[in-house]
């Protein structure tokens, strides 16, 4: 995997909107906080656009993403936010220029899309919340995004939980939002689980649908030869029709039978603790009895 250069103070990063219509006034704060850790910021020219629930039209989507993935000044391509929307214009994006001098693509949700695509491409990029919403961040987690675009190492500790399976891993992270995960199955986005440690979060599904999903990877095998299992958080989960289990049982339910470490409640995901994790890079990831353990870089 090929690891894009860190940032440093002066740097230009580009800020693009490849999914749903954002908010104006709380993506120009989240610029300013960008601006406050020392980069220059250059917005894509349709950010600001509407078309129906997008962010303008998908051409024009894919215009701003093309553009700054080919400008070799911009060192850093902060998503706006997620939604819906990547999906439908990540085969319109030509990857060659970004290939030859790789750059840090950050988000997450919708996101998962172009981060699952660039696993395949052989490029890391940083799972992490993105300027519209970094308005309703707790401090901790701007501060960690700012400490890893910086390249600084770090280590996430979370409190062990009667659901984890013990063990040591150390291999690439993979992963993101779950229902984007299952989405790009049999596409050219297609996430690599092999030998991975797979981490995943969701948000506003049916519990029924998320017991469906995790069926669905068991079918296609990316539970078989895990390294390791983070699970973050399954936020405003709905339960219509009672399926009888919390989010973090089905999940249980799916992966007892394999013997990869697994830890739970990671602050990961659509909440106010979010925390940016890099994307095809190597991780030690411990978990015992009281605690579990993530050290990145």
């Amino acid at each position: 995997m090929k690891i894009p250069p860190f940032l440093k103070a002066g740097d230009k990063v580009g800020v693009v909107a490849t999914a749903k219509k954002v908010h104006r006034a709380n993506t120009l704060k989240g610029i300013e906080l960008l601006k406050s850790w020392g980069l220059q910021v250059e917005i894509g020219p349709h950010v600001f656009d509407t078309h129906h629930q997008f962010a303008g039209e998908d051409v024009h989507r894919a215009a701003d993403f093309q553009q700054m993935l080919d400008r070799e000044d911009i060192r850093a391509i902060f998503m706006v936010r997620g939604g819906y929307g990547t999906t439908r214009i990540i085969d319109d994006i030509d990857f060659g220029d970004f290939l030859k001098t790789p750059k840090w693509i950050l988000g997450f949700s919708d996101i998962t899309a172009i981060h699952t695509h660039l696993f395949r491409l052989g490029i890391a990029s940083i799972h992490a919340p993105m300027p519209s919403f970094f308005y309703a961040l707790n401090q901790g987690p701007l501060d960690w995004l700012c400490a890893m675009t910086f390249g600084k190492k770090q280590e996430l500790v979370v409190d062990g939980t009667s659901l984890n399976r013990q063990g040591l891993a150390s291999a690439l992270l993979v992963g993101g939002n779950l229902s984007i995960i299952c989405h790009t199955i049999g596409t050219s986005s297609e996430i690599s689980t092999n030998g991975n440690i797979l981490f995943i979060e969701d948000v506003g599904e049916q519990l029924y649908h998320l017991d469906r999903m995790m069926v669905q990877l068991k079918r296609c095998g990316f539970l078989n030869d895990l390294a390791g299992m983070i699970v973050g958080q399954f936020t405003d989960m709905r339960d219509d029709d009672p399926f009888g289990m919390t989010a973090n049982e089905i999940i249980y339910d799916h992966i007892r039978e394999f013997s990869f470490p697994v830890a739970f409640n990671f602050p990961i995901g659509h909440t106010n603790d979010n925390h940016a994790l890099p994307i095809g890079v190597v991780s030690k990831f411990n978990v015992s009895e009281s605690r579990a353990t993530l050290e990145l870089f």
